[in-house]
């Protein structure tokens, strides 16, 4: 179950930033009135919100395959640090 909630959210993240594509688009077409742009941008700073904390909580999920000294693997929860 928890997989299904897992591609849920992906599909979800896909659709949210599909929809913020869009409406940079439709913005940057400078076609929309001010009230239609303020509505959009209203959206769009919502979306970039949901997505940055989607990108927040996957991040904390992933973790890493480190090789002890002793030649024995385990896994550690991923840290930024350790990508340098």
């Amino acid at each position: 179950m928890a997989g299904e909630q897992g591609a849920t959210s992906m599909a979800d993240f896909e659709k949210s930033l599909d929809e913020l594509e869009k409406l940079v688009r439709d913005l940057e077409q400078g076609e929309l009135s001010l009230e239609q742009s303020l509505t959009a941008f209203e959206r769009g700073v919502k979306l970039t919100r949901e997505c940055q904390q989607a990108l927040k909580s996957a991040e904390q999920r992933v973790e890493q395959l480190v090789q002890n000294s002793d030649g024995t693997l385990e896994t550690r929860p991923f840290s930024a640090d350790d990508a340098d």
